[in-house]
């Protein structure tokens, strides 16, 4: 079973509550990134839909993958014009050149094999085509208080889990995955000939009072 399955009931609250989490501050910056719709969207790591949804009110024919069962149904509930399947990130059930574009929204963190979900996501692209991604700042997430400042729970360029449990407006969630540097994901990249076109840093809401970006979003193409 997937930490997301497990998680399911929690993350549907968490992330169809209005204004709740993060999503809804920096979805408008994502989406400055993402190309016009083309023949066909490809979502790895859809979730409960959101994106999907974001995606297809822009004029986009999305079809969303997932590894949790309750979560696709959900989004399937949500937006039954879409197309959702349980699939690997990593094993993509679809032919070569399927899509003109790959989005990847704060999925890629959470996937052991993340060099495998670029490898995919690469393969199925239509020439032309773009792999728009939004991770969680690997930086912010080892940030740990210490004293009257912060360390990092281990050194910046040591892959590891990243464990944590948030609590929000009465909602809980607990979150797991993988913090690495950003290098590995250019590696990644770089491995099947992807290259960066844009990179953002959305600058966090002033009254939240962070030190660091909460996001690294990216644009790549061949």
């Amino acid at each position: 079973m997937t930490h997301f399955e497990e998680q399911a009931a929690d993350w549907l609250a968490w992330a169809r509550t209005p204004d709740h989490d993060d999503y809804w501050s920096y979805r408008d910056a994502f989406f400055e990134l993402v190309p016009p719709p083309g023949r066909a969207t490809l979502e790895v790591g859809c979730g409960e839909g959101r994106v999907c949804r974001d995606l297809a009110a822009r004029g986009h024919d999305v079809t969303g993958i997932d590894t949790s069962l309750t979560l696709l149904r959900a989004a399937a509930e949500a937006h039954p014009e879409g197309t959702y399947a349980v699939a690997d990130a990593a094993a993509l059930p679809f032919e070569d050149g399927t899509f003109d574009l790959v989005v990847a929204y704060n999925s890629l963190m959470d996937m052991e094999d993340m060099p495998g979900a670029v490898r995919e996501a690469e393969r199925v692209l239509a020439p032309g085509g773009a792999l728009c991604v939004c991770i969680t700042n690997p930086v912010a997430d080892l940030l740990r208080p210490a004293g009257d400042g912060y360390t990092l729970a281990r050194p910046y360029s040591e892959e590891g889990v990243f464990e944590g449990t948030f609590y929000r407006n009465d909602l809980t969630m607990h979150f797991r995955g993988w913090t690495r540097p950003l290098e590995s994901y250019a590696r990644a990249l770089e491995a099947v000939g992807l290259r960066i076109e844009a990179l953002r840093e959305p600058v966090p809401p002033r009254e939240r009072g962070q030190l660091l970006p909460s996001f690294v979003m990216w644009r790549a193409a061949r």
